[in-house]
């Protein structure tokens, strides 16, 4: 008898049907086709025995299970559930008339119990395209699709549960994930987290001017370097940045969750992310830890990738090999990154903002007095680290000098970060209604007809940005970018036009540019 069975494969951050086909005919053997992995036919055995162990018997004829299509590779232990089912229901084990209604996935425990599985989110939305009846995950993997209500999304915990769903006999709406105990359970601890996992900044002692380059770009989502001695703050202003974010909105929340639950990151929280991811990798992380990779088709994505509609922030940057600095360029530039191999191509989301922190120099005091020790070639060679490429693509570059001391033994006030989320938030306000419907949410994200038509000049602001351009010689992309940070600039004063004032403090944020290296 032959029976076929819906399951799902992520390519990237969307998922792609798979087809399940298990027929029992005169034989002996079993037998599994259709370009699997070694976790894949690994799960034959898992699967012999967890059948085993709930009461079923294997037949003793000859089994062929078929993954469709066949020139696709298939990875993972996800299959291990479809094709447990497939068993059962061609060999009349038990009658399962829903079988063809639901998409399947899940890992199979040697008892039947149920594992986890990774881009739950994509497979629920595949189910909701392909226009099934729902969508049968482990528990811990279907809490990650709470929010969509579309679609019948049941979490199960064993073969047991699932058989039960399909069978259609018994009520199971104790197994939809909005009604299990692991949901409620989830919601009173995510109910009882407390805010302040981010710093304030009205515990940043001084350090005004960079205080208004981060806030700037933060409300237009613009790249930043803070380049100061050691112990100035930079690390602080960095991390305090992710307090003044505004909250994802449903588009932005979706994209980071179906990425985070790709990677295998989102099992067992409940529902869509709410706050902006914030990843700081080591220096040390090699290109595909930040680019993201992996063997064959099974690449998953790197730290630019989860940073997506947040922040990613890099310490000390100056000290990162130089290879994954420039690799960095593509996905700044593209707000993507795809990785190629020899039978694939996988594009992932990279859509972040860039935080970076630097020392001027090897010891670090360069500028502060006499502190420094080092010669003019060893301060050269070692912003010199920091290409001209990568440099264009930094919007915004921040001096962040020590606070003077009797301003730490006095305490003075400083703004607190609601204050500073609130302007944030009504200037990202202003850039969601203006680039509503085209598929990007800041400023920074403008291409080159958006700017043309979002960011007009008059003869004033044209006269004084060729002037700024011809004596620091900029590049044309640092043009780009200037016009970008002038624009979110004006959005932050509430003004409709950008006037020359903003077109000047954005050209005071690009004091690293090649001409100006050594005058800090």
């Amino acid at each position: 008898m032959l029976v076929y069975i819906h399951a799902a494969k992520c390519v990237g951050i969307e998922a792609v049907p798979i087809t399940v086909e298990v027929d029992i005919t005169l034989g002996v053997g079993i037998h599994l086709v259709g370009l699997a992995d070694a976790a894949v036919k690994e799960s034959l055995l898992r699967t012999v025995t967890a059948l085993q162990a709930c009461g079923f018997h294997i037949p003793g004829k000859k089994i062929v299970i078929n993954l469709a299509p066949a020139d696709m590779h298939k990875q993972g232990s996800g299959y291990d559930l479809p094709i447990a089912l497939g068993i059962i229901a061609a060999s009349g084990q038990r009658d399962i008339p829903e079988l063809g209604k639901y998409l399947i996935m899940g890992e199979l425990g040697l008892d039947g119990s149920l594992r986890p599985v990774c881009g739950a989110l994509p497979m629920v939305e595949l189910a909701i395209r392909q226009g099934f009846k729902g969508c049968i995950l482990p528990e811990q993997s279907a809490l990650e699709a709470v929010d969509y209500s579309k679609t019948l999304v049941f979490g199960v915990r064993s073969l047991g549960d699932v058989l039960d769903i399909l069978e259609g006999r018994v009520d199971v709406s104790d197994l939809l994930v909005w009604n299990t105990q692991a949901y409620r359970q989830a919601m009173e601890e995510n109910a009882v987290k407390k805010d302040g996992a981010y710093m304030d900044f009205a515990r940043i002692i001084g350090q005004e001017g960079a205080k208004r380059g981060v806030e700037i770009a933060s409300a237009g989502c613009h790249n930043v370097l803070l380049v100061g001695p050691p112990g100035s703050g930079k690390s602080s202003i960095a991390r305090a940045m992710a307090g003044i974010l505004p909250p994802m909105s449903l588009e932005e929340s979706l994209i980071s969750s179906k990425i985070y639950s790709v990677a295998g990151r989102a099992a067992g929280k409940p529902g869509l992310l709410r706050t902006r991811p914030f990843r700081s990798p080591h220096i040390s992380a090699s290109k595909a830890a930040m680019l993201g990779g992996g063997s064959g088709e099974n690449i998953l994505p790197g730290e630019v990738s989860l940073a997506t509609n947040g922040v990613l922030f890099l310490d000390e940057f100056c000290e990162a090999p130089k290879s994954t600095l420039e690799a960095l360029r593509a996905p700044l530039e593209d707000r993507k990154v795809t990785i190629s191999r020899l039978k694939s191509k996988i594009e992932y989301p990279a859509s972040f903002m860039l935080v970076a922190a630097s020392n001027p120099c090897p010891c670090g005091y360069y500028g502060e007095g006499d502190r420094c020790s080092c010669s003019p070639g060893q301060r050269a060679s070692y912003l010199s680290k920091l290409s001209g490429p990568i440099l264009d693509r930094i919007d915004i570059q921040l001096r962040v000098r020590p606070v003077p001391t009797g301003c730490l033994i006095r305490g003075a006030k400083a703004e607190s970060s609601a204050w500073i989320a609130a302007r944030v938030m009504k200037a990202r306000d202003i850039q969601r209604q203006r680039f509503e419907g085209s598929g990007i949410f800041a400023n920074a994200e403008m291409n080159g007809e958006m700017l043309e038509k979002f960011c007009p000049l008059d003869d004033e602001c044209k006269n004084l940005l060729e002037q700024i351009i011809e004596r620091l010689g900029l590049s044309a992309r640092a043009y780009t970018r200037i016009i970008k940070i002038a624009r979110t600039i004006a959005d932050l004063a509430a003004c409709r036009d950008i006037r020359p004032e903003h077109l000047a403090e954005a050209a005071s944020y690009r004091f690293l540019d090649r001409r100006n290296l050594l005058d800090l």
